[in-house]
C-alpha cells in the first residue's frame, strides 16, 4: 500500500510538472521559481525561506528566491524585533503569474477528479 501511494504521489508529481511547464516558459521562469510563488500566494501563513526549505528542495530555494527578487517578483522585508528573520513578500509583479497559477491548479485538481463523486472528492 505505501509503494502504491509513493506511486502515485509520484506520477501526481509529474504530471503537476508537465501541465505548469507551458505557463513557466511563457513566464520565463524556472518551474521551481514558480512552485515558490505558488508556495507563498497559496500559504500565507508562511513567509520566510526557511519556511518554504521545509517544502520545497532547499538546494533550489535560495538560487531561485535571488531570481525572484532580482527580477521584481519577491521583496524582502525584515521581521521587526527578530533581525535575523527576513520575510518575502509578494509584488504587484506576481500577482498576474499567481493569478495564472491559481487557475492552473484549480484546472489540474478538476480534471484529475473529473467523473469522480462530490462524496468520493471529499
Amino acid at each position: 500500500m505505501i509503494n502504491m501511494s509513493i506511486e502515485f504521489a509520484h506520477k501526481m508529481s509529474l504530471a503537476y510538472s508537465a501541465t505548469c511547464k507551458t505557463l513557466c516558459r511563457e513566464l520565463k521562469l524556472p518551474q521551481t521559481a514558480f512552485d515558490i510563488l505558488m508556495f507563498l500566494a497559496n500559504n500565507p501563513d508562511y513567509k520566510t525561506a526557511s519556511d518554504i526549505v521545509r517544502k520545497i528542495k532547499a538546494n533550489l530555494v535560495s538560487v531561485n528566491v535571488e531570481k525572484l527578487v532580482r527580477d521584481g517578483y519577491l521583496e524582502r522585508k525584515a521581521v521587526e524585533g527578530d533581525r535575523r528573520k527576513v520575510e518575502l513578500i509578494c509584488t504587484k509583479k506576481a500577482e498576474p503569474v499567481i493569478e495564472n497559477g491559481k487557475k492552473l491548479q484549480q484546472d489540474f485538481v478538476e480534471q484529475i477528479l473529473s467523473g469522480v463523486d462530490e462524496e468520493k472528492r471529499k
